[in-house]
C-alpha cells in the first residue's frame, strides 16, 4: 500500500474513533449490546464513506487536530469577549450599534483554511461572513469593536496557523 493508501486508512480510523467517541459521549450507554450494536453501526458508516470516497484530506482534516488545540480555547475566549460587547451595544442608552459591511483578505491557502476562518467570524457574535470569494470575505459586523477586532488581523492569522502548510501535510 502507498503512501495515499496508509493515508486513507489513518483518515478511516480516525473517522472511526471520533464517530465512536461521539456516539459514546450522547448515548452514555455501557450495555455490551447497545456497545455492539454501536460499533457496528460505525463501522457501516465508515465502510459507506470509504466506498463514496468522501474521507479524505479535507472532507476529514486530521492533520489540524492538534492545532485545534491552541486555537479553540483562544476562539471560545474571543466568542465570550464578543458576547459582552453585542450585550454592552444593545443595552447601552448612547446606542453602540454600529453596524458595517466591509472585506478582508484571508490569508488561508486552502477552502478548508478559508472556512476555517469564515466560520470563526460567524461563530463569534456581532459578526457574519456574508460571502467568500477569491480569498475575500465581505463581513458584517454590529458595532465598531467587532470590525475593529476581525480588520486586526488576529483572526486570519491564527486560522491561518491551524491550516498549517498545506502543501508539507499531504
Amino acid at each position: 500500500m502507498g503512501r495515499r493508501g496508509n493515508i486513507g486508512v489513518l483518515h478511516a480510523i480516525s473517522l472511526a474513533i471520533g464517530l465512536a467517541a461521539l456516539w459514546w459521549l450522547l448515548s452514555g450507554y455501557t450495555i455490551p449490546l447497545i456497545l455492539a450494536l454501536g460499533a457496528g453501526s460505525i463501522a457501516l458508516v465508515v465502510y459507506i464513506a470509504h466506498r463514496m470516497d468522501v474521507i479524505d484530506h479535507e472532507g476529514h482534516p486530521i492533520h489540524v487536530t492538534w492545532r485545534w488545540a491552541t486555537y479553540m480555547p483562544w476562539l471560545g475566549k474571543e466568542i465570550l469577549m464578543a458576547n459582552i460587547d453585542v450585550v454592552k451595544a444593545v443595552l447601552s442608552p448612547k446606542g453602540r450599534v454600529h453596524t458595517s459591511v466591509f472585506r478582508t483578505k484571508a490569508t488561508q491557502k486552502t477552502e478548508l483554511g478559508h472556512v476555517i476562518y469564515a466560520n470563526s467570524i460567524t461563530l463569534t457574535p456581532g459578526t457574519v461572513t456574508l460571502e467568500v470569494e477569491d480569498g475575500v470575505m465581505i463581513v458584517h459586523a454590529l458595532t465598531r469593536g467587532a470590525a475593529d477586532g476581525l480588520k486586526s488581523g488576529e483572526m486570519d492569522r491564527r486560522c491561518t496557523a491551524v491550516e498549517g502548510h498545506p502543501e508539507e501535510d499531504r
